[in-house]
This record gives C-alpha cells, sequence and structure tokens, in this order.
C-alpha cells in the first residue's frame, strides 16, 4: 500500500522566509494528484520534502503508514523524475535505466526483463543502444521514466517533467503519462505550473499560492466551484471574466446586476447562497468566456470589441465592457470562419449569460459566497520561489538512488561530452 500523508507540513529558510505553509493532504493508495500553481508557490519545495530532498521545518510525512520525516530518500522507495532528465551522457539508454537496478546488485536476468518490459511500456526499445546525445528531448524524458519505471517504487514522483518540450511535444507526452499511469499501478505526485496539465492528468489537483493551498478536489470541482478569486483566475482558458457587480437579495431569491442588466442565479446557486445566508452587497463577479453569451437584447451589457482573435471553430473576441477588458468565445460555422471579417474593431455588442453560469465571490476577501466554509485570511508572509531546485546532474541522481551500502563510481570527463544532460 502506498498511501501518504502530509500532515501540517512546513519549511521555512534562514528561519524568516517561508516557503510551504501548514500543507495538509490525504493521498490515497493509487491516486495521481497534481500539485499546481505560479512560479514561487510552493509546489516543488513540497515534492522535494516528500523525497526527502529537502528537511521539513514542521509537520510529519507518511508514506505507506510509517513515517518518513528522517528517513533519507533513497530509502523511502520512491522514484523521481526531474525536469532536466539527468542522463547519463556516456551510457546508452539501456545502461541509463539500468543503473539504478545495477547499484543494488539485482541479477542481470531479472535487470534485463524489466529494462526491456520499462522500454516496451514506453516505446523505446529501438532507442536502448543509443546514448543520451542521440536522443530528441521527449525521448530523454521516456528515458528518464523508464528509470524510475524499473524501479517499481511506492510512489511516483515528477517535478514539471514537460516543461522543456515544445507545445506539440507536451501533448504528445502528456497522453504518454495517461497511458503510462494505466499500466504502471502506484501512487502518483505530479508538479506543473501548467493547468492545463493539472486538468487533464489529475484525480485531484492541489491548487498553490505563495505557500498555501487554495483548493483541493477534482478538476470539475475546481473549474465549476472555484474556492476562490485565485483559483477562478487560475483555472481555465482563457482565464474567468470579473466584474464589479451587485448581489441583489429579494426574499428567499437571489439576481446578479451588472450595469442594467439582471439575471436571476440558478436554483442550485440560490440554495447554497440562502444557506448560507448571504445578503445583498457588492460583489466581484466572475464568469467564463466560453459561458457569455451574444443577445440582441438592447437591455443586456453593452460592449466595444477591441481585438478580434480566430481560433477555427470558435473567435475569441476582447471587448470593453463595464470598465474592463473582457474575452468571450464565440462558436463560429465553417463558412462564418471563412469569411475573416466577424466582430471588427469598434462593433457594438451586447452580452449576457446564464444563471448557472455566474460566480460570485466576496468583495473584500475573495471567497466564493456558494461556499459555506469560512477559510482564515493567511497572515503576510514573505515567500520564497522555491521552484529551482539544486542542480539535478547525474551524479546527484546516484547519490538518491544508491542503496545504503554502495559506493558511487566514480564519474570523470565523459559528462562534459552532452552539455544538455
Amino acid at each position: 500500500m502506498a498511501e501518504l500523508s502530509l500532515r501540517k507540513v512546513k519549511k521555512v529558510y534562514d528561519n524568516t522566509v517561508v516557503a510551504v505553509q501548514a500543507f495538509d493532504l490525504e493521498i490515497a493508495d493509487k491516486e495521481f494528484i497534481v500539485l499546481v500553481g505560479p512560479s514561487g508557490c510552493g509546489k516543488s519545495t513540497t515534492l522535494r520534502m516528500v523525497a526527502g530532498l529537502e528537511e521539513i521545518t514542521e509537520g510529519e510525512i507518511y508514506i505507506g503508514g510509517k513515517k518518513v520525516n528522517n528517513v533519507p530518500p533513497k530509502s523511502r522507495d520512491i522514484a523521481m523524475v526531474f525536469q532536466n532528465y539527468a542522463l547519463y551522457p556516456h551510457m546508452t539508454v539501456y545502461d541509463n535505466i539500468a543503473y539504478g537496478l545495477k547499484l543494488r546488485k539485482f541479477p542481470k536476468r531479472v535487470i534485463d526483463q524489466k529494462v526491456r518490459e520499462a522500454a516496451e511500456i514506453l516505446d523505446i526499445t529501438e532507442l536502448l543502444k543509443r546514448k543520451p546525445k542521440a536522443l530528441s528531448g521527449g525521448q530523454r524524458q521516456r528515458v528518464a521514466i523508464g528509470r524510475a519505471i524499473v524501479r517499481e517504487p511506492q510512489v511516483f514522483l515528477m517535478d514539471e517533467p514537460l516543461s522543456n518540450l515544445d507545445a506539440k511535444l507536451r501533448n504528445q507526452m502528456r497522453a504518454e503519462i495517461i497511458k503510462l499511469r494505466q499500466k504502471v499501478n502506484t501512487t502518483f505526485i505530479y508538479v506543473t505550473h501548467d493547468q492545463t496539465e493539472a486538468m487533464t492528468l489529475g484525480d485531484r489537483i492541489v491548487i498553490m499560492k505563495e505557500g498555501y493551498v487554495q483548493q483541493v478536489g477534482t478538476p470539475q470541482e475546481v473549474f465549476h466551484h472555484p474556492a476562490n478569486l485565485f483559483v477562478a483566475g487560475f483555472i481555465g482558458t482563457p482565464q474567468m471574466n470579473f466584474f464589479d457587480a451587485e448581489l441583489v437579495r429579494k426574499g428567499d431569491q437571489y439576481a446578479v446586476r451588472l450595469g442594467s442588466a439582471e439575471v436571476t442565479l440558478s436554483p442550485e446557486k440560490q440554495a447554497r447562497l440562502l444557506a448560507g445566508e448571504v445578503r445583498s452587497q457588492e460583489i466581484t463577479l466572475g464568469v467564463r468566456p466560453e459561458h457569455i453569451v451574444l443577445t440582441e437584447d438592447m437591455n443586456a451589457v453593452q460592449a466595444t470589441v477591441d481585438v478580434s482573435e480566430m481560433m477555427g471553430s470558435a473567435v475569441h473576441i476582447h471587448v470593453s465592457a463595464c470598465g474592463r477588458d473582457v474575452v468571450i468565445v464565440v462558436p463560429v460555422s465553417e463558412e462564418e470562419a471563412e469569411s475573416g471579417d466577424l466582430f471588427l474593431r469598434g462593433t457594438q455588442v451586447h452580452f449576457t449569460f446564464r444563471g448557472s453560469a455566474a460566480h460570485v465571490f466576496d468583495k473584500e476577501t475573495g471567497r466564493n459566497l456558494e461556499s459555506r466554509e469560512e477559510r482564515a485570511e493567511a497572515e503576510p508572509v514573505e515567500t520564497v520561489s522555491a521552484e529551482e531546485p539544486e542542480e539535478v546532474t547525474p551524479q546527484f541522481m546516484a547519490a538518491v538512488e544508491q542503496p545504503e551500502d554502495s559506493v558511487i563510481p566514480p564519474v570523470g570527463d565523459p559528462f562534459a561530452e552532452d552539455e544538455e544532460a
């Protein structure tokens, strides 16, 4: 079993700089968890504390029911894939994948079987005799993943493994990781700053900001029910639109008033607001671009087109409305797309939105008013950008992977032959 438990985990540098603050999370066996957030939010530091590469200032970490605060990385039964591959340039792909097993003195027959099984899973069997300098970036990352797979760890850790790849290759490798997850029956913790990766890969997503966990939930939960303004703006492409608006309560009925337009909220949203005894007040209204609808109703919100972007099956129009820059996603037919003259600059349009698509946030705290969970405001702390770990070299990987009684063989000039590794 490979459940993970992080209890009030905190990381402070030099007794003053807080990188991770009171991180609480229970991870089930075989669950795929994604830590996501902007650079410096503490996600990589959290992963490195799980791996044992960073000391924990406060709190406890359990892997498979065992407390591992003081257990060295090589004894935690984890495998980690880094952003920059960290392959041995003088070794073949076969030897790179097999290296950790050789250090542990596995029989040659077992090593060969595990290496070839991993190569088949990752579709790199034909590359086993090549050296890293003869591989593309995506192929190198597959080799790095293969090196981790053969160890059959309790926990698989991935620290932004796709960030060095171009957009097309990232999409391909993201699909490969989904397939890999189906074949490798273990627990995954995946760190990324890319919300698309988070939404497509994770069973649950942990969204972080400045060392604090903002929300934990399934991709559907964080998309449709963001806990606060930060989550609402971070998750979703294009980003959610925000307006200064008014929440109007009339008896047990709620509506939002934006300019001259008034939209009644859906029964589900009304029920949640009523349960929280939310009163009429000034709010920040959030509506996703794909949920805004153009209309001929002159009482709807008026806007002026600034920029129009043709995206194939849809047009993204940037408009000025209510003193804000607003993005609207408008589906178009093939004939309309080919005409190329939709929504010219200066065009006047009117828009509205469904009551089920409106998100209402507290003007001062940014908390979603539909949520009954009162979130205490975080005290301002000095944070540190913790996303750049120490350089991950092959020597570093060997130090992490070596068993207790092994000795790292000397590695000399051959590493200089491949500057990218």
